[in-house]
């Protein structure tokens, strides 16, 4: 809005012609309703001016008259007048200010003009957009969808686009130059969503006045050759209808019969998908006839033909041989005693149901293309079109009650049918049902909340951002960039600071503050903490700490692989060229295998010494030395290990390493070649495979005195990464008193796997080391 023009004095357009044009179908009390709205905003709005330059008043009026021809309730035409109040008036949505107009107009009134608000907002911030994102198809439908989200009421939907046509309106009456950008954001924006929710007349007279603002000569161009003015096809189309409703009751066949003439946009368009010449289009007028069975479309059919000349071209049965996405219907093209051609569709109730309200649904195949009529219609996007689709036809259907002033009956028709198509029920194929329909005009039911799949939200640009419903400013950031959301570490909602945690909600305005540099917190992939709600942002999380894990074995393995290689006193070998002759593709993947442990370095060794390759059949001392080489430091150090060999003195035995004995473990023994009598426990899978392949070299052992002797085990434990969980678990160790002699950790995808080589005396020590490890706080297992 711009400040008061004080040399405006016009006298305000609320005069008794207006009230019985915008009052129409009103019961005394909506009269008394939009009357007292006129006379709240009678003084207000004068000489205030629009951003388009139209005097407000007129402007609001004019909105009126539209919503009347609609059949909206007195609720939508009072809060149009209202809604246009400037900032400072009552309808201010401070809560100091709001009660006046609470008080005169109750709380449907009320809502509906706030409502109407943010939809202002919203649309002084979408034309903030950049030229790029303003053309972008994704981002008009986004526009469209917001629009959509954002309107809590149908009527707050209708009264936007009653006021973007009274504009147009405006600019053609008073001869203005409509801006390029307002008649191409009626394109994008208005015109598909009228489409959409089926209220044609609203949508061909704003595509028409938008294509005459855009291409002027093509309109005028189109215009001059139709050789008829609109009213004399409207009224051509009135005759067809009546003739054809006469031949169908001397027929006794129920039918409905409607037509409208095919407007100036819709002319064009069709010539330029199709690549026709005018005088090849035969659907200038057109004819829709509905049946009660398949039986009937056919007898119409040669009524039609009996009424009219049928061009054999022209006919499409469409019944026995449907679309590919399901279309029915008979279509065909008659020429009347002057020779002027026009298209008659006949279906059945069911066949219009689908293609009106179905996957076939006409906004499909006319905005998608060729394409479009074979998507099916099974989002909440498209079942909450298609119910206000068929809400606005009850409306027409029942102009008494939806024009009624009766608050809140299409409000809660409206809310219970949303309701009841997010539930799973095909919004497109169900009607709404009687009992419905007299628990919203009675009031004595409230309408179910309706449950929304997404949330649209606005960069600082004005791009229009589809979001998961609770989704927090982290998730708004990794949808924008994935960069961007590691580096997130605040964010401004609609310029006020606001915690990570916080859930955004449909039209708001979200600037991310982010880092030079930096990643991720692990707090955020913890559910409970509510950092994400978006599985797309949770994966991205994941996967950026995968790869810093993978940093760190890629390090780790280097290093292990560059020692070994000091040690054989091989520094100048190529380690790319050493990868690929192991069978690695990169030397990184010889560094993550070592590192975890899934390839020895032995294997570097044999292959630049050339020393025998361990597991090999005549290698068996090799093997052995692998398995249990380095046996217990400890029990090495005292010379004793406290294994007794049956029938033999003075034998040496060491433990092996691959299962680590300890009393009162269960235990055998195998005589290796040099290295004396290996132990392992029973279970052992390494000593099971070295009895199946020399079963002559088993011996019995058992334990014997074992003194003070230490047994080195390992203690695997698996938990949730989290702070100071290593200290946690040696001060288990150290209140048993037992050492930790070592200890190997890594992590992968938040949980730590970690295992620690502890001396033990006894079995009975291990059994309380594993009991207490186990009730520690976010320990999953501990187990030898």
């Amino acid at each position: 809005m711009t400040n008061p023009d004080s040399s405006n004095n016009a006298a305000p357009p609320f005069d008794p012609l207006w009230l019985d044009e915008a009052g129409a179908g009103l019961d005394e009390q909506g009269l008394e309703l939009l009357g007292k709205a006129a006379q709240w905003v009678r003084t207000p709005l004068a000489g205030i001016r629009a951003s388009t330059g139209e005097p407000i008043i007129d402007h609001c009026a004019g909105v009126a008259r539209i919503l009347a021809q609609l059949g909206t309730d007195a609720q939508t035409r009072a809060s149009s007048l209202l809604a246009v109040l400037p900032e400072h008036q009552p309808a201010s949505s401070s809560a100091a200010n709001r009660d006046p107009l609470l008080k005169a107009f109750g709380s449907d009134v009320m809502s509906l003009v706030l409502g109407t608000r943010a939809l202002l907002r919203l649309g002084h911030l979408a034309g903030k957009a950049s030229e790029s994102a303003a053309l972008g198809t994704e981002q008009k439908e986004m526009q469209r969808k917001m629009l959509l989200a954002m309107a809590a009421d149908l009527r707050i939907v209708l009264m936007r686009l009653a006021s973007r046509l009274q504009s147009l309106r405006w600019f053609a009456s008073s001869r203005t130059e409509c801006p390029k950008a307002f008649a191409r954001e009626t394109f994008t924006l208005y015109t598909p969503l009228a489409n959409r929710l089926g209220i044609w007349q609203v949508k061909w007279e704003m595509e028409d006045l938008a294509f005459r603002f855009l291409e002027p000569q093509t309109y005028k161009a189109i215009a001059g050759k139709l050789e008829e003015k609109r009213v004399e096809r409207e009224a051509f189309i009135s005759a067809a209808v009546l003739n054809m409703q006469a031949t169908l009751k001397e027929a006794n066949i129920q039918a409905e019969v409607s037509g409208r003439p095919k407007h100036i946009y819709s002319i064009w368009n069709k010539m330029r998908n199709k690549g026709l010449e005018f005088n090849q289009l035969f659907d200038l007028r057109a004819l829709r006839i509905i049946v009660n069975d398949e039986r009937a479309c056919y007898g119409v059919l040669a009524l039609a033909h009996s009424l009219w000349t049928p061009m054999s071209d022209e006919f499409d049965d469409y019944i026995s041989r449907p679309k590919p996405n399901g279309y029915r219907s008979l279509h065909t093209v008659v020429t009347d005693q002057a020779g002027r051609p026009f298209e008659i569709q006949i279906r059945t109730r069911e066949m219009h149901e689908f293609a009106e309200y179905g996957m076939a649904a006409h906004w499909r195949y006319k905005e998608a293309g060729r394409q479009g009529g074979e998507v099916a219609a099974r989002s909440a996007y498209d079942q909450k079109i298609a119910w206000m689709r068929q809400l606005l036809a009850w409306e027409k259907d029942h102009p008494a009650t939806g024009a009624s002033g009766q608050a809140g009956d299409v409000a809660a028709a409206a809310a219970a049918g949303l309701a009841k198509a997010q539930q799973g029920a095909g919004a497109g194929q169900g009607q709404m049902s009687e009992g419905n329909l007299h628990a919203a005009q009675s009031g004595t039911e409230k309408p179910p909340r309706r449950q929304e799949e997404f949330i649209y939200v606005l960069t600082p640009q004005a791009r229009v951002v589809e979001l998961p419903v609770g989704a927090t400013p982290v998730d708004f950031a990794y949808r924008l960039h994935t960069d961007l959301g590691h580096r997130c570490r605040g964010a401004r909602v609609d310029g006020q600071m606001v915690p990570l945690q916080t859930r955004l909600a449909t039209g708001q305005t979200v600037d991310i503050i982010s880092a030079k540099s930096g990643g991720p917190s692990r707090d955020w992939l913890n559910p409970q903490l509510g950092f994400l709600a978006s599985q797309r942002s949770r994966a991205k999380v994941r996967a950026w700490f995968n790869a810093i894990e993978l940093q760190q074995r890629i390090a780790q393995g280097q290093n292990m692989v560059e020692n070994e290689l000091r040690r054989l006193g091989k520094t100048a070998i190529n380690l790319e060229q050493l990868a690929q002759q192991l069978e690695f593709a990169r030397a990184d993947d010889l560094y993550v295998a070592v590192a975890k442990e899934e390839f020895s370095l032995r294997q570097i060794d044999y292959l630049l010494t050339g020393r025998a390759r361990p597991g090999e059949a005549d290698t068996d001392a090799e093997a052995e030395a692998r398995i249990y080489a380095s046996g217990s430091a400890n029990v090495a150090r005292t010379g004793k290990s406290g294994v007794l060999v049956v029938g033999v003195d003075a034998l040496m035995t060491q433990l092996a390493r691959c299962c680590r004995p300890a009393p009162p473990d269960t235990i055998a023994g195998f005589v290796t070649r040099g290295r004396g009598v290996s132990i392992h426990r029973s279970d052992c899978s390494a000593y099971a495979a070295l009895a199946v392949r020399h079963p002559e070299r088993l011996i019995d052992v058992d334990w014997g005195d074992t003194g003070e002797a230490l047994y080195p085990i390992d203690i695997s434990i698996h938990a949730p990464e989290r702070p100071n969980l290593l200290r946690d678990l040696s001060e288990v160790f150290a209140k048993l008193r037992l050492k930790v002699v070592g200890v190997n950790t890594h992590s992968r995808r938040s949980l730590a796997h970690m295992v620690f080589t502890i001396e033990v005396k006894s079995g009975e020590q291990i059994s309380r080391a594993l009991a207490a490890l186990n009730e520690l706080s976010g320990v999953q297992a501990a187990r030898q």
